[in-house]
């Protein structure tokens, strides 16, 4: 590739390798609402977060194993970046380009750098720079693995199913999972009306339903869109609640060579 005859590495904190950038670039597009982007780079791979009116969050995880190469110098690098013009670079030979892969090595050397990728198409190279900021603190969305009261693993198409008979232009939507019937059910409450959709708990669509007690939270169903993204994308989903109520989303998504990554988002309850 050309593109490593473009300076040594070592002058780098962070460099990574792709032949194909697509898989890179579905996975940040599932979490792309808004255009600010935080980064942090660590051995295990990159997790990059994406936050809205303090009460959603959203973090797609890609681990080191999807690039050909990957390094990074210290524990963790971070930095905070405009996600739509990095998406914007990743993508400028096209989305799908017909003349075959986009191949991308992108760097940092560090805080006040800004981040280079570099991406080579058929001989062609373009070098993007993109401006990079300090890290702002991010918000404390302390989920605890540990207090999950209620958990649902489903198929994504399940799921997809559901928002597609919902009311998604009501303001609120109602999860409500019990260890009775309905078991698991979805529910807008419109101007047309109130519309539900159940699931058993032994549905086809179901893999795993774990429900302590009955649980019913309402959220805004503006802050739940941003996760229709990471839903199409995805294979399957795995709907978890802790006693508050705070609502976690993990998306599983596959790409076009089998690695798998992962999507999640964090909604606080409605107050109201």
């Amino acid at each position: 590739m050309a593109m490593d005859q473009a300076g040594g590495d070592q002058e780098f904190v962070f460099v990574a390798k792709l032949h194909n950038v697509r898989n890179f670039s579905n996975v940040l597009r599932a979490v792309h609402f808004k255009d600010q982007a935080a980064f942090c780079a660590t051995a295990n791979g990159i997790k990059v977060t994406v936050e809205d009116s303090k009460c959603m969050q959203a973090n797609a995880f890609i681990q080191a194993g999807i690039f050909h190469e990957y390094h990074v110098k210290s524990d963790s690098v971070t930095f905070r970046i405009n996600l739509t013009a990095l998406l914007g670079c990743l993508t400028i030979f096209g989305s799908s380009s017909q003349n075959g892969a986009t191949a991308m090595k992108m760097c940092y050397r560090g805080d006040g750098h800004p981040l280079v990728a570099l991406l080579e198409e058929g001989g062609v190279l373009t070098d993007c720079k993109i401006k990079t900021q300090e890290m702002e603190d991010a918000l404390p969305f302390d989920f605890c693995h540990t207090d999950v009261v209620n958990k649902v693993i489903m198929k994504s198409e399940g799921l997809r199913e559901a928002f597609g008979e919902l009311d998604m232009s009501s303001d609120f939507l109602e999860i409500m999972m019990s260890p009775d019937k309905p078991f698991f059910r979805l529910s807008t409450f419109g101007s047309s009306g109130s519309v539900h959709c159940d699931y058993p708990k032994d549905s086809d669509m179901m893999e795993l339903f774990s429900c302590a007690k009955a649980q019913s939270n309402r959220y805004r169903v503006n802050l739940l869109k941003p996760s229709t993204k990471a839903l199409a994308l995805s294979c399957k989903v795995s709907i978890r609640t802790d006693p508050r109520g705070l609502l976690s989303l993990q998306f599983m998504l596959r790409t076009e060579d089998g690695q798998i990554c992962f999507v999640e988002f964090y909604c606080c309850p409605d107050e109201e």
